[in-house]
């Protein structure tokens, strides 16, 4: 009935439906926003991952916070998992948790800001004091309309930084700041608009306000230095470089000391679902990650691919619910071009058919390895690819494949303990649960 009325609703009705709640709910809570400093964050990749190094400096120079991710919640001391299935939650529900954290006497709220939340005005009333833009890449096309749909959503997050609620904390007065990363090719577009001050990130001399430079990315872990410091991060990746940066960079706005900085960034051993290793004693390397769209799984890809592992065995599938039906195939020939074997499975169908996302998946997959063949004039054995529907038995085939030096890499659901399926139901996943659950067979 919900799907039936959206669709002969009309649009601006809907939209102002959307407004006019964000507005009650924000007057409901008595504007909680205006209590804290509010760091939102957007773009396509790495937002959660730069919610959560933000919160974790900010505490260490002694502040309590919290925090809204796809990960999950925190208000201060307490800490639950995301089991919702929208990164940005309902107005109501948005601004009780803000409520909540002002109770609790935080400082600052950190809140990852999606395109889908602000095109719904869940961003509505909350006076937001500090806006992080991570990067930019074709995602949620379909349900926006067009890419520069997409790029204005996230935009009005920072267009509506200055003219937001002018808040003293404290006696002392917020300034509003923007943080970029300027190696994204539309910083420019975002660090247009006003603020009180602007930060810039990147991983060359001169382009930003703070960047990285002796980068060195291991199996284990990413080195690499800020004015001649050292930073030793245990995350996997060289875009977990930038991430760090975005947080740094909010952390020196607040006048936290590097020190500081440095020390809650080297405490930071992994984040839920995102390049999170499940240990094993088989000799070989599981990493199960969110990475869902093709900027971040290529970027999954080319780390694993830098730990140089005789293959690497991927499982991944792709959402449904019509979201991004055209990024399917490209995931699949980036699986293809990246993986030695390829198990092609169900992630979050909705009520579309799992099956044919599968294939759609799939299709891209083969014809990346059709094109390889051609290239090097080898035929390419189609059972390079499989389709498996059930998740878990999608993972126990690549763990079965798996051998000494190996890397298995489980993409699409990362952290989530969740499954959207048809008739608006979800069922209980964890893909590290089942992970671990399938190494003690």
């Amino acid at each position: 009935m919900k799907t039936f009325l959206k669709k002969i609703t009309p649009k601006f009705l809907i939209k102002c439906y959307h407004f006019s709640l964000a507005k009650l709910g924000a007057i409901w809570y008595g504007h909680p926003s205006r209590k804290m400093i509010v760091i939102g964050v957007t773009g396509t990749k790495g937002k959660s991952t730069v919610v959560n190094l933000i919160a974790t400096i900010l505490e260490e120079a002694g502040h309590k916070v919290g925090l809204t991710s796809t990960i999950g919640f925190k208000i201060a001391d307490r800490e639950w998992v995301n089991d919702t299935k929208q990164t940005m939650q309902g107005r109501f529900r948005l601004q009780q948790l803000l409520a909540d954290m002002a109770r609790a006497g935080c400082r600052y709220a950190v809140i990852e800001t999606s395109s889908e939340g602000i095109a719904q005005y869940r961003h509505v009333g909350i006076d937001y004091d500090i806006a992080v833009f991570t990067n930019l890449s074709p995602e949620h096309i379909e349900s926006h309309g067009s890419f520069a749909n997409y790029k204005n959503a996230k935009s009005k997050l920072f267009s509506g930084l200055q003219t937001s609620f002018r808040k003293t904390i404290n006696g002392q007065p917020v300034k509003k700041v923007m943080v970029a990363n300027a190696d994204d090719e539309q910083a420019a577009y975002f660090l247009k608009f006003s603020a009180d001050e602007k930060i810039t990130v990147g991983l060359h001399p001169g382009r930003g306000t703070l960047y990285a430079s002796q980068i060195v990315a291991t199996d284990h872990g990413t080195n690499f230095k800020v004015n001649n410091e050292s930073v030793q991060l245990k995350l996997l990746g060289e875009f977990n470089v930038y991430n760090a940066l975005l947080a740094m960079a909010v952390g020196q706005s607040q006048g936290v000391e590097f020190s500081v900085m440095k020390k809650a960034l080297e405490k930071v051993s992994g984040l839920p679902g995102r390049m999170e290793e499940i240990k094993n004693n088989k000799g070989f390397r599981i990493f199960v990650d969110y990475a869902h769209e093709p900027a971040s799984l290529e970027a999954v890809y080319k780390t694993v691919k830098s730990f140089q592992p005789k293959k690497i065995i991927a499982v991944l599938g792709s959402q449904g619910g019509g979201r991004d039906k055209a990024k399917r195939p490209v995931l699949g020939r980036l699986a293809g071009q990246y993986a030695d074997c390829i198990i092609v499975t169900n992630e979050d169908p909705y009520d579309e058919d799992p099956q044919q996302i599968i294939e759609e998946v799939a299709r891209g997959a083969l014809a990346r390895n059709a094109s390889l063949g051609e290239a090097s004039g080898l035929h390419v054995a189609r059972g390079q690819v499989e389709k498996i529907l059930d998740r878990k038995e999608a993972i126990q085939k690549a763990l079965s494949l798996a051998q000494k030096g190996d890397i298995v890499i489980i993409t699409g659901k990362g952290s989530e303990t969740v499954m959207a399926v048809g008739g608006g139901q979800k069922i209980h996943w964890d893909d590290r649960a089942a992970v671990n659950e399938l190494l003690k067979l």
